[in-house]
């Protein structure tokens, strides 16, 4: 038989994980939902029942993105967390295939006990590290990729260079998207770090995130957006499609198109796996 589904009522607790600690604390402010603390960093909110509820701002950005720019519905999804994006899609597309890559095993089994999660094809949960699994992937596999991989506040360097832009560039399908969640200080020098390399890899690149992130004002969270597909150009009737939602939220977000992208990284240089050393 199968296990049994946590109720509504009875999710909130401390669970054991493989990496640590999952805290599931009942939300303040909204009845019936709940945030997910993972090693004490807030990494997910939950409404059950509710997948197309997306709380966290940066989660809503992700989607418009993907939701206007994506080529097909076979998604890649780096870090599972509570799965909030996979949920999405799933509920939003029932005929996308979702595939969920999350390092810590425990936390992959528990979260759909928690969760609402349809099972596989639509969300297939593999537990494993983000950059080994993805250059395991055959080429063409899928459509979209969304990057979304933590330790703390940080992306392990791994999935930000550029030898790991050409391995996801590889398992996309042409002209497939890849889509980055960069958390980065007021300098954005990791943003532009990693723009540099993606720059390298996709014919085409872009961002998302709110005006003070932008003019480099706070941390906080920016989207990176590459493809061999064009971009909206700023002023073009798909530019103003995407601007729609994500200006719809409590905290409005700019998309800013490939001209003022290359601009934002212009001179910027791309991280790399290892970095050559002089002996002479």
């Amino acid at each position: 038989m199968g296990r049994k589904r946590k109720t509504t009522s009875s999710i909130a607790g401390t669970y054991e994980i493989s990496t640590g600690e999952l805290i599931v604390e009942a939300d303040p402010f909204r009845d019936g939902a709940f945030i997910l603390n993972i090693n004490g960093v807030p990494s997910s909110h939950l409404i059950p029942e509710e997948p197309r509820t997306l709380e966290f701002e940066y989660m809503r950005w992700i989607a418009a993105a993907v939701e206007n720019l994506a080529p097909g519905k076979r998604l890649l999804h780096l870090g599972g967390g509570g799965c909030s994006l996979p949920r999405y899609f799933a509920d939003l597309w029932p005929d996308s295939h979702n595939t969920v890559v999350e390092l810590d095993a425990k936390l992959a089994e528990l979260i759909r006990e928690l969760a609402d999660i349809p099972s596989a094809p639509r969300v297939k949960i593999r537990a494993g590290e983000a950059r080994e699994v993805t250059e395991g992937f055959p080429p063409n596999r899928f459509d979209v990729i969304i990057r979304d991989v933590f330790a703390g506040d940080t992306t392990p360097k791994p999935l930000t260079t550029q030898e790991f832009f050409q391995h996801a560039h590889a398992t996309l399908c042409p002209g497939g998207l890849y889509v980055a969640n960069c958390g980065d200080h007021s300098d954005l020098q990791g943003a532009k770090a990693e723009l540099a390399g993606m720059a390298e890899v996709f014919a085409h690149v872009a961002v998302i995130a709110d005006p003070p992130m932008l003019k480099g004002r706070r941390y906080g969270n920016i989207i990176l957006i590459g493809s061999d597909t064009e971009l909206p150009a700023d002023g073009s009737p798909e530019a103003a499609a995407l601007a729609k939602p994500l200006l719809s939220g409590a905290v409005p977000a700019h998309f800013r198109d490939e001209s003022w992208t290359r601009r934002f990284f212009k001179g910027a240089a791309p991280r790399r796996d290892t970095v050559a050393t002089n002996n002479d």
